[in-house]
């Protein structure tokens, strides 16, 4: 027992001591800041009006003008000591005269600054604005991110087009899609009017350009191209997606809720789109490459009803044997596993000259 108090009274004795170090401490602070002056923060123990010889109330052409005039007076590269009020260290007191006018000419810095004066109490308050203002990015954050987000989509529309000419190109290049081209211009009489005579007769070389382009533009509008290589959209890039995502999201939830509602409250028999949904969902497919399937095998999937997933189950394991068939009897796959077995990556040899 008389061990017990014992601890309990050194106990309250550090605690009486940690209180008594606090308010000393605490006490000591005070009076050393009670004009709000702090090391460490804008002027430090020196006032910033006093460090430029103006006044609280003066304007910011004032401040100003008595800045050009001290950091004439003490630049480095100017500075001629004369006289006893001659400075010992002149650049210390041009970093402190530009320390003080970048405080007082900015609105905000100056309405800290100020405030820090009246309430020099408020210690914490003063260190986070003043670093808070130091450290913060000279930029606009959200400035940076609207000019990455336009140059990154502009990079994406560029991409995008580059890809839907390539392959028109390509498609101007196949006979199948050429030669029915060639033969819907000839029945709209584009390609007639390219041979003409006298003096509006062109040379071969102009007249094959422009049949060229005919056939290229018969080719755009008539072609259907899905996927990665469709015709880009403004809508469908970075930017526009982002600003649409709100119209996207909101009418997401309403056709999740209207699922749910119909399908498994109501109980309502799959229609063909929901039908084609689930399957494209079963097999891991965008939306671009489902589309770009052909019709007679969307057909296939919904005769084979891929939509249960038991039935996808087994058209996927089908799908991967017959994979394996194919693979075993490609000749190219033969000599893979040839190679790698005769020779393969891992084994050394001497060669004998």
């Amino acid at each position: 027992m008389a061990a017990a108090g014992r601890q309990r009274e050194g106990m309250l004795l550090l605690v009486l001591r940690l209180c008594a170090v606090s308010f000393v401490l605490q006490s000591g602070w005070l009076l050393g800041r009670a004009d709000g002056l702090v090391e460490g923060l804008y002027c430090g123990a020196l006032s910033c009006y006093d460090v430029l010889g103006v006044t609280r109330d003066s304007s910011k052409s004032e401040i100003a003008r008595a800045y050009r005039q001290l950091a004439r007076r003490y630049h480095p590269d100017r500075y001629k000591p004369s006289g006893p009020e001659a400075e010992e260290n002149p650049e210390e007191k041009f970093l402190l005269v530009a320390t003080a006018y970048e405080t007082l000419k900015d609105e905000e810095a100056r309405k800290d600054y100020d405030y820090m004066l009246d309430h020099p109490d408020e210690f914490y308050r003063h260190y986070y604005h003043y670093y808070r203002r130091r450290l913060a990015p000279k930029v606009d954050v959200r400035i940076v991110i609207m000019v990455t987000v336009c140059a990154i989509s502009l990079f994406q529309y560029y991409s995008w087009w580059s890809s839907y000419s390539e392959a028109i190109h390509y498609l101007t290049t196949v006979p199948k899609y050429r030669i029915q081209a060639t033969e819907i211009a000839k029945q709209q009489g584009l390609l007639n009017r390219t041979k003409e005579k006298g003096k509006n007769r062109r040379s071969k070389e102009d007249i094959k350009e422009e049949e060229e382009e005919i056939i290229k533009d018969i080719i755009k509008n008539n072609i259907d191209i899905k996927g990665g290589y469709q015709k880009p959209r403004l809508y469908d890039i970075l930017l526009f997606q982002i600003l649409l995502s709100p119209y996207y999201i909101c009418r997401y939830i309403i056709w999740y809720c209207t699922w749910i509602y119909r399908f498994h409250i109501k109980g309502e028999e799959y229609g063909e789109e929901e039908k084609l949904y689930i399957i494209r969902k079963n097999m891991s497919m965008s939306q671009g490459q489902f589309d770009g399937l052909e019709d007679h095998q969307k057909e296939t999937f919904l005769e084979r009803k891929l939509w249960l997933r038991e039935n996808f189950e087994v058209y996927k394991l089908e799908q991967e044997e017959e994979l394996k068939k194919k693979v075993a009897s490609d000749p190219r796959w033969k000599r893979y596993r040839r190679w790698m077995k005769n020779e393969g990556p891992g084994r050394l040899t001497f060669i004998d000259d």
